[in-house]
């Protein structure tokens, strides 16, 4: 991995930022105290960026590239999209990493520490509380309805093995 700096304020910046469907939510005063405590990750190929079981505070937003999520040694998806988030579970609840994260090709993240949160106080934090949970609240429900939809088919197929064995 290959990390910058943590990252200055900068108008072209949080301009590129508000491009993200995901941060899109935010104002620029929360961008800029967002910016000033994240880094620019870039991952080569099969490398590892979070590793089940670990404990962080990161959240990470693809720049470009993808990301493939595995769970033991399943693979859930693949993430392409710029702006996708993923690390947010860990940060909402405090658990360890459900999943792995590896760079499926060349991937560039926008890796922030959600401990930000934690040094905010009155309504900056209630502000930026807000729009973060209501991010990671549509990532949510959208995997929701994902894994339900799956869960469905999973059941339509058994359902159909079972008639087919006469069970």
């Amino acid at each position: 991995m290959i990390e910058s700096d943590y990252l200055k304020e900068s108008e072209t910046l949080v301009q590129k930022l508000r491009e993200m469907p995901s941060l899109n939510h935010f104002d620029e005063k929360d961008l800029k105290g967002a910016l000033s405590l994240s880094k620019i990750r870039k991952y080569k190929p099969g490398e590892l960026i979070m590793e089940e079981g670990s404990y962080d505070s990161w959240i990470y937003f693809l720049v470009s590239g993808q990301v493939k999520i595995v769970k033991g040694d399943k693979k859930l998806c693949v993430l392409n999209r710029i702006g996708d988030i993923f690390g947010e579970m860990g940060v909402i609840d405090g658990s360890a990493r459900s999943a792995s994260v590896y760079a499926v090709d060349e991937t560039v993240c926008l890796a922030t520490d959600a401990s930000y949160v934690d040094r905010l106080s009155g309504n900056d934090k209630i502000t930026f509380c807000s729009i973060l949970y209501q991010i990671f609240a549509e990532i949510l429900a959208n995997r929701l309805r994902l894994t339900s939809k799956e869960l469905v088919k999973a059941r339509e197929e058994i359902a159909m093995l079972k008639a087919q064995l006469g069970k």
